[in-house]
């Protein structure tokens, strides 16, 4: 850790001032918008994560800093346009963070966890209110833009906060169940891709309820299986160059044997 950095936060905005400017500045950042920065923007939240799960924190170090350059990137822009600075970012989270805690920094008391969920979506229910949005609903203000694996557990949690949940992971399952029997049946019936749509969405909607039931992030789950079979795919190709094959040559049976071969060496 370095206790004497070269860089202040001051720094970082003038930087990022420089680069915008049309005539002395990077021509590549100088034409950004919003738009064309956003895709950016959500690469390196989700590389941030990545750096979490690898448990590197040199990367997450450097990713951080990429992440901190997309707020100060659409900051710049917005300050330019004579929408608001940094400085009006800051303010907003600071305030949003007091307003939220009134556990914290004034004199409210939850008796538990549940408690202050709910009073929790009471207060933003009362900055939409305050903001002229008129939609009362226990799903108001979900993010549309979310990954949907991500937006489907939300608006599970936000159904339960009036009750209308599972009483626990044995009746999800038994949904699971259900779920998968209609996509059978579709199947079986020759279905059109939009109904075949429609059941598997119902299976993937009800798979991220069981694993908010039995506490298991679905986005990490899914996560940690893409890089699990990463892994044990490219065992597999590696095992089929060492015998000077590749994998296109090879049948079904022999590739499936090449994955078990693959899984029984990560067990040993």
């Amino acid at each position: 850790m370095n206790d004497t950095p070269r860089y202040t936060l001051d720094d970082l905005l003038a930087i990022m001032a420089r680069l915008r400017d049309p005539e002395r500045g990077c021509p590549w950042d100088a034409q950004q918008t919003f738009d064309s920065i956003a895709p950016y923007t959500l690469e390196e939240a989700y590389e941030v994560v990545d750096a979490i799960d690898r448990k590197d924190h040199a990367a997450l170090r450097d990713e951080l800093g990429d992440l901190l350059l997309q707020v100060v990137f659409h900051a710049r822009m917005a300050e330019e346009a004579g929408l608001f600075r940094f400085a009006d970012v800051v303010e907003a989270i600071s305030d949003k963070l007091v307003r939220r805690h009134p556990h914290v920094f004034a004199d409210a008391r939850y008796a538990d966890a549940a408690e202050q969920t709910r009073a929790w979506e009471a207060i933003k229910a009362g900055e939409r209110a305050a903001k002229g949005e008129r939609d009362d609903s226990a799903l108001a203000g979900i993010a549309r833009g979310l990954p949907e694996w991500q937006r489907a557990l939300k608006l599970q949690q936000r159904a339960a906060t009036v009750g209308f949940d599972w009483p626990g992971p044995d009746p999800v399952l038994d949904k699971l169940e259900e779920e998968l029997e209609e996509v059978r049946a579709e199947f079986a019936a020759g279905a059109p891709v939009e109904r075949l749509e429609d059941e598997i969405g119902d299976v993937l909607f009800v798979i991220v309820n069981l694993a908010r039931h039995v506490k298991v992030d679905p986005s990490r789950a899914l996560r940690r299986a893409n890089a699990k079979f990463e892994r044990r795919f490219r065992r597999m190709e590696a095992l089929a160059r060492a015998a000077g094959e590749t994998l296109l040559g090879k049948t079904l049976a022999e590739q499936d044997a090449l994955w078990d071969r693959a899984k029984a060496e990560e067990r040993e």
